[in-house]
């Protein structure tokens, strides 16, 4: 019988609470980065290729629940339990800004252009900051149907996208108007959604479903049902051929983005237990699973950055019975 092939990822220890949210960074001249998220209250920054720790940028009270890096991965930007979204130095890890809200913050996004920064959350108000006039009051688009649970932009920073926590929908807003010029219909609310790294598809988990929608046209090209309710789900950046999608199993399975059938080999993951995993898009060869230190160590796997998603949030394992304990959770 043949051995069978195994997939073993870097192991990223650090986090003393559960890991809410990842964001990579896209390649600079430097490499490629990942910050993370927790609810310890302290954001990571990792070389992206290695998973080796570069800093933690200290400073907030409570759990942090969304985490993203400029394009040229020289800021960062937390959104916090502690009613804040900081702006750090990425080279120092350094507090640069401070917006203070008057809720839980859930969400934040740079704009592409990185002169912007959008935040939202429990207050139901999207707000847009002008990075370049960090003391002038940001300019808020029309107030959310609901908490706000994700929030991106596209069409070079035209538009803005957001979540609700409490609905299903992904809302699009006219950055211009501040008006909502499109609704994708779900039937539960969306717990991740992001723009592909072509600008073409918009990707989203809701329930048992991931769904690829037209990012020009907001048409529905897509939708899957996947073996358990999902967390989170990716679309590779390269090719865009194939799709990760992870969840309440505690198993992170990639997927053919043209039939929807799992390919390869399932991943078991989490996030509860506070680590990172970073895995590679195939599995390891025979000798390349025989080559490795029988203590578990991954020095010899590489991956490359066109090997990961851009972003792949932390799987925040809980049933939809809990949304309100999640709450209580984030006030901490």
């Amino acid at each position: 019988m043949d051995k069978k092939k195994v997939a073993v990822p870097l192991v990223c220890h650090g986090h003393s609470r559960p890991v809410v949210d990842l964001f990579y960074s896209p390649v600079t001249p430097d490499g490629f980065f990942l910050i993370s998220a927790s609810k310890d209250s302290s954001p990571m920054l990792r070389n992206g290729e290695t998973g080796d720790w570069i800093g933690t940028f200290e400073g907030h009270k409570g759990a942090v629940w969304s985490c993203g890096l400029d394009t040229n991965a020289l800021r960062a930007a937390t959104a916090s339990a502690d009613f804040s979204t900081k702006v750090w130095d990425a080279l120092t890890g350094d507090e640069l800004h401070s917006f203070e809200h008057k809720h839980i913050v859930r969400a934040c996004a740079f704009s592409e252009d990185t002169h912007l920064l959008l935040t939202g959350g429990v207050e139901k108000i999207l707000r847009i900051y002008d990075l370049n006039r960090p003391d002038a009051p940001p300019r808020e688009v029309d107030k959310s149907p609901g908490s706000v649970r994700t929030v991106a932009w596209l069409h070079s920073d035209q538009t803005i996208l957001s979540s609700c926590t409490d609905m299903g929908g992904v809302r699009l807003w006219d950055v211009r108007s501040g008006k909502i010029v499109q609704t994708l219909e779900t039937k539960s609310s969306v717990t991740s959604a992001e723009v592909s790294q072509d600008g073409r598809y918009i990707t989203t988990a809701d329930g048992s479903s991931v769904k690829f929608w037209d990012a020009n046209y907001y048409g529905l090209v897509k939708s899957y049902d996947m073996p358990c309710n999902v967390e989170s789900a990716s679309l590779e950046p390269k090719y865009g051929n194939k799709f990760a999608a992870g969840g309440e199993d505690m198993w992170v399975r990639v997927f053919d983005f043209h039939t929807g059938n799992e390919i390869g080999e399932s991943y078991a993951s989490g996030s509860e237990d506070g680590t990172i995993r970073i895995w590679q898009t195939g599995p390891l060869t025979q000798e390349e699973s025989e080559a490795l230190p029988a203590n578990g160590s991954i020095e010899k796997v590489k991956v490359t950055a066109d090997e990961v998603s851009r972003k792949i949030e932390g799987f925040h394992i809980a049933d939809e019975g809990k949304s309100k304990e999640k709450e209580e959770a984030g006030e901490e």
